[in-house]
């Protein structure tokens, strides 16, 4: 007999830090999968939760949990993905050690994710980006921080958990300027920065010395900005970009659509999709094959590169009368 604390006890204490070594992100992510699902079982069969065994949990008792997300808690399908692929890694790992119970953790492995729609990547635009980086106030140190913050996320496309992290040596301004963090995993990376945005923080470092703490970005206490008081700001200079930019009032941008917006500067810009994968910190280019699929201007470059010669260059546009167009076809 197997009790499920010893197994959740072995991946979380051992596996998950010492042989993994996944990020806290991750780590609380399958924690909270896991949780959700002893207390299903709980209120499903009125077993304490320290006397659950391994041997109590089949795909039926599975595939329940999933529909009580669906149903019950109207999870997304994305959400409910991400609980199963956190039940499946705790079950690989228990695998090996509990070959009893092979034949039941393999048909739980075996349960199909649910099919997602993926929405489009959102991002800014040239003239997007300059508007936002135009709407702090920079009279205030506030208005101040919050566009170095801003210009150093869509030049080096920071996640908001390596934003956070941030400190005040992070950031290197001499020779070759860039930005070192810890992303995903613990992996530690170097970002390059240009020359103006170096000058940029430059300056801010200047007036970042006279205040307490190391945080790159403080709040009024010295402290790291949370990821909620990061998004409220560019909430807010959103509202005021939107303005004098009008398109950016129909789109969702948070944090990461500014991470979105460096892969495709850099895409547009040329760069080989392996590099802009480094550059972001993905383990695996297929990731970042999604910015190609979304990149619309390399789509039409495309396009009009395979154009006969005495087609004129462009989007079709049809002619705005209709009898003369019919006659023509």
């Amino acid at each position: 007999m197997t009790y499920l604390t010893t197994v959740l006890q072995a991946f979380f204490t051992d596996y998950v830090h010492a042989q993994r070594n996944l990020s806290a992100n991750t780590v609380a992510s399958y924690r909270d999968a896991w949780r959700l699902l002893i207390k299903h079982i709980c209120a499903t069969t009125a077993t304490p939760a320290d006397h659950i065994r391994l041997e109590d949990i089949d795909r039926s008792v599975v595939t329940g949990f999933l529909e009580h997300l669906a149903t019950e808690r109207e999870n997304s399908a994305a959400t409910r993905n991400g609980r199963l692929t956190a039940i499946c890694a705790v079950f690989t790992h228990a695998l090996p050690d509990h070959p009893e119970h092979a034949e039941s953790l393999r048909q739980i492995l075996a349960i199909p994710p649910a099919k997602t729609s993926k929405p489009q990547i959102g991002y800014l635009n040239e003239a997007e980006s300059a508007a936002l980086l135009a709407a702090p106030n920079l009279g205030s140190w506030v208005g101040r921080r919050d566009q170095a913050m801003l210009a150093l996320v869509i030049h080096t496309g920071l996640r908001v958990s390596e934003l956070i992290t941030l400190t005040i040596p992070s950031i290197h301004v001499g020779t070759s300027p860039h930005v070192e963090c810890e992303g995903k995993g613990r992996k530690h990376r170097a970002i390059p920065i240009s020359t103006p945005l170096a000058e940029q923080m430059h300056r801010y470092l200047t007036e970042r010395a006279n205040r307490t703490g190391e945080a790159l970005f403080p709040g009024p206490h010295g402290r790291a900005l949370s990821r909620d008081a990061i998004e409220r700001r560019l909430a807010i200079h959103l509202g005021t970009a939107s303005t004098s930019c009008p398109s950016l009032r129909g789109k969702h941008i948070t944090m990461h659509s500014l991470r979105h917006t460096t892969a495709m500067n850099l895409l547009h810009a040329g760069v080989d999709v392996s590099l802009i994968a480094l550059w972001l910190g993905h383990e695996q280019t297929s990731t970042t094959d999604m910015y190609l699929q979304a990149d619309m201007e390399t789509k039409k470059n495309i396009l009009d590169k395979t154009r006969h010669p005495e087609i004129e260059a462009g989007t079709y546009t049809p002619s705005p009368d209709v009898l003369t167009w019919l006659e023509n076809l």
